[in-house]
């Protein structure tokens, strides 16, 4: 496979797994199965993608935190709302992301928390 051939299957990858992610807010599995992906393509993708591929790990340990958070908290109506906010962060990061990707630009906030 070609240098080029290489890239263009990671940048269809990436964004598989945006759209993953993004299915995860309807069916929680797609999630588990986005980050593997993300796992398995970050070390051979070009380093430009590589920024998207560490957004995409970083995005579910945070997102899975968040959603730690407002499980516990659900009983009280404050977890209510942060399972709110994480369904706008995930759609958020993810537009965000394919936004870059689509430029061919590497992601500008790796190591962001939020958007």
């Amino acid at each position: 496979m070609t240098i080029e051939a290489n890239s263009q299957s990671s940048e269809t990858m990436a964004k598989i797994v945006y759209v993953l992610y993004l299915a995860s807010v309807v069916i929680g599995v797609s999630g588990i199965i986005a980050v593997v992906i993300a796992y398995i393509h970050k070390d051979e993708a070009p380093p430009w993608l590589q920024s998207h591929y560490h957004f995409q790990i970083r995005t579910f340990w945070i997102g899975a935190l968040y959603l730690f958070f407002g499980i516990i908290l659900s009983l009280a109506v404050v977890g209510w709302l942060l399972l709110l906010f994480w369904v706008v962060w995930i759609v958020v990061r993810c537009v965000k992301g394919m936004k870059c990707l689509d430029a061919k630009q590497a992601h500008p906030d790796v190591k962001g928390w939020l958007f």
